[in-house]
């Protein structure tokens, strides 16, 4: 409860942005819109900025651009959305922006969430023949399999907490998420 008798969060205006990590399909958007809306904050997609700076869908940017292009914009769209935390308190990365070390050193310090999800419930949600412009090809199985190998050690890594997300419903999730960060909170005296 604050001052005025408002029932908001007031730690909404002082907590650190909460970074939601993980690979293709873990629910980072979905997820991240919903702890959003629970912390009373503000929720910024880094593939959604670097669309709306490449005015094209992120599929297309690698069409047409080349994945290195792609990257460039990601790893700026990640710096933007760090930098105006203020705005945008969590953050959801496309899954492959963590391979990145400027973006890997950017992340040191904050609440990054790392959405565990594993193999088999990726298959069922990306299903493998949506247009995931890194699954493209004759294996997309393999592919995601080759994507996971080598980010799940980073993701890993980068987390200061991990939630699994299989069979879960996104709104649990973010609740989840939320009773840690209260909990962090209130162990910080913040």
């Amino acid at each position: 409860m604050t001052a005025n008798g408002d029932s908001a969060r007031s730690e909404a205006a002082t907590f650190p942005p909460v970074v939601l990590i993980g690979p293709p399909g873990a629910g980072k958007t979905t997820v991240g819109a919903a702890l959003a809306a629970r912390l009373g904050a503000t929720f910024a997609d880094t593939d959604a900025i670097v669309s709306a700076v490449a005015g094209k869908p992120v599929s297309d940017i690698f069409v047409t651009d080349g994945e290195p292009e792609f990257r460039r914009l990601e790893r700026a769209a990640v710096a933007e959305a760090l930098a105006a935390a203020s705005d945008a308190r969590v953050i959801g990365l496309g899954g492959g922006a963590v391979m990145d070390a400027e973006t890997q050193a950017r992340l040191a310090g904050h609440r990054v969430v790392y959405l565990e999800t594993g193999f088999g419930e990726l298959v069922k949600r990306v299903g493998l023949d949506r247009a995931r412009p890194l699954l493209i090809g004759t294996s997309p199985r393999a592919q995601l399999k080759a994507l996971l190998d080598q980010r799940l050690p980073v993701y890993d890594r980068l987390a200061w907490l991990t939630v699994n997300t299989d069979n879960r419903d996104p709104a649990e999730i973010a609740a989840e998420i939320a009773a840690v960060i209260d909990a962090d909170a209130a162990g910080d005296g913040r």
